[in-house]
């Protein structure tokens, strides 16, 4: 199953012109908002922390081996412009292929819910770390404009639809069916013999990932046309929800 490496903003610095926090708290909520989307899609992911730097972020993303390096940001118009640009750049590295195609995916997921559509676009960057220096694909996300009042608004209010447009364009991605998140339960594997097969599609097609048996106990994050998500002993993947007991 796809893993990504999560990294918002760690620039406590960046103070919104709202006066409601900083960069790196609003990114971070923004994180929080798309865990559970990530947990009920079957994306696994590692995150870092605040008390990380972009630097330490990206050396803690090599050091791993990821299918996605997604960064969150706020932005700010330069020297001279506070509070004039608004807008949503999705940043990749020039001739990769992936994260180019992650960036265009998660702008045209933004384009639904952000007021001025024609002002969410992808961008080539060399200059940003987080985009140059992860051995993975990566994506540099600017979600607005901090300095803005509308845009700090716009995304204040508007944090679980962000994340949830951001899961939608990575389902689409790792080309996986998107399912909305749920309260995880417990369940129990119901094989009356041999052993449930974990899969990494919701699909009797899917590979096999790992074998259930019976009377396991497993955590259910989301269901699709008969198949739940299932998190198992750091196993991730989809099972036949006919086989499976909820608690």
């Amino acid at each position: 199953m796809p893993v990504i490496y999560l990294s918002p903003s760690t620039q406590e610095w960046n103070a919104y012109v709202t006066g409601s926090g900083s960069e790196e708290y609003h990114m971070n909520q923004l994180a929080d908002a798309l865990v559970p989307y990530l947990w009920s899609n079957a994306i696994r992911y590692q995150r870092n922390r605040p008390d990380m730097t972009a630097a330490s972020s990206i050396r803690e993303g090599n050091a791993g081996d990821y299918d996605l390096y997604l960064a969150l940001h706020s932005n700010a118009a330069p020297e001279g412009h506070y509070g004039e640009e608004r807008g949503i750049i999705a940043f990749y590295y020039p001739g990769s292929q992936q994260g180019q195609r992650a960036a265009e995916l998660i702008v045209e997921e933004l384009r639904q819910i952000y007021p001025l559509p024609n002002k969410v676009t992808t961008r080539e960057t060399t200059s940003l770390g987080e985009v140059r220096q992860p051995r993975a694909p990566a994506v540099l996300v600017e979600i607005g404009y901090h300095d803005n009042y509308a845009d700090a608004v716009w995304i204040e209010g508007h944090v679980e639809a962000i994340a949830q447009q951001l899961a939608l364009a990575l389902t689409r991605y790792f080309d996986l069916p998107f399912i909305y998140p749920s309260t995880p339960v417990t369940g129990t594997v119901a094989v009356s013999y041999g052993t449930l097969n974990l899969r990494d599609y919701p699909s009797s097609d899917g590979a096999i990932l790992e074998n259930l048996p019976a009377g396991a106990s497993v955590m259910v994050y989301g269901e699709w046309e008969g198949w739940y998500v299932v998190h198992y002993e750091g196993y991730v993947g989809y099972a036949a929800a006919a086989y499976i007991n909820l608690d």
